[in-house]
């Protein structure tokens, strides 16, 4: 059997704010999109005792043999969904420890493509649960487009919204997301209980912000000086901290502003990771 091949877009936050927290986790609401930006799986049946997992690429180093995949094929064997051993390679283009979501992003496309393929049949209920279980943010990958999450952790999603260009720069180090969330010591007022399609406009998003930016930027100070310099490079739209970090984004309204931003980027900082990418 041959492989069959999965993308696994890069998920971004365009605002996020604190506004709570449960007995064990943050409750957030953000407006969120994905990139171009992707990992790659190749996922197929084999005939073996034990599912096959591999990571190559950039970002393929320190991945844990209980990963998300890992997680989510155990799941699904506990369930009795699948029956079957599957070999999965993935080619990690998206940083880890960079707010970007990546590993979330892999468990829910695998998830995404056995449903679709019919290999596994499950209601709404039940695949919240399932990707709950992996991680809070895999329920946004099964459906990869602009989205915003509420504070009750319900998902409004909208098509066909204006595309913006992201210059995506992530320093020699990444942040922990649990470290990141420990520090927060007070919560925002709720602002998406109304979600709108407009909230995606240039104008609404400019004006949100990440509160979780100014807690990564108190432990890495240089976090500060990569904003500045990014709001300073071809006059962004807005420039903000994905997720926990540690990457952060300039926004564009044009191909051509974000790639000569990342030019000059890259002939600046040739230690840091770079890339030109674009909402899907």
């Amino acid at each position: 059997m041959s492989f069959a091949k999965i993308k696994s877009n890069a998920k971004i936050n365009l605002a996020l704010n604190v506004v709570g927290k449960s007995k064990k986790l943050h409750k957030i609401e953000s407006l969120i999109a994905f990139i171009e930006l992707h990992d790659l799986i190749f996922i197929k049946r084999i005939r073996s005792k034990n599912h096959r997992i591999v990571f190559n690429g950039k970002f393929s180093k320190n991945i844990s043999s209980s990963n998300t995949i890992s997680k989510l094929l155990k799941l699904l064997e506990r369930k009795k969904l699948i029956h079957q051993k599957y070999f999965i390679k993935v080619t990690k283009n998206i940083p880890q420890k960079s707010g970007l979501g990546g590993g979330s992003m892999n468990a829910a496309n695998i998830l995404r493509y056995f449903i679709r393929r019919k290999i596994i049949k499950l209601n709404t209920k039940q695949i919240s649960k399932i990707a709950e279980y992996i991680g809070s943010d895999v329920i946004l990958g099964l459906d990869p487009t602009n989205s915003i999450l509420n504070s009750k952790k319900k998902i409004k999603r909208y098509r066909n919204c204006k595309k913006l260009f992201t210059l995506v720069v992530k320093p020699t180090f990444g942040c922990s997301t649990k470290e990141i969330y420990s520090c927060v010591k007070k919560f925002d007022k709720i602002k998406f209980y109304n979600p709108q399609k407009k909230m995606f406009n240039f104008n609404y998003l400019k004006k949100a912000n990440n509160s979780l930016e100014k807690i990564a930027s108190k432990k890495y100070p240089i976090l500060i000086k990569v904003k500045t310099y990014l709001r300073n490079l071809e006059k962004p739209i807005f420039v903000r901290m994905s997720g926990s970090g540690s990457a952060f984004i300039a926004y564009y309204a044009s191909k051509r502003q974000c790639d000569i931003a990342q030019k000059q980027f890259n002939k600046d900082h040739k230690k840091y990771w770079c890339i030109s990418s674009k909402t899907i």
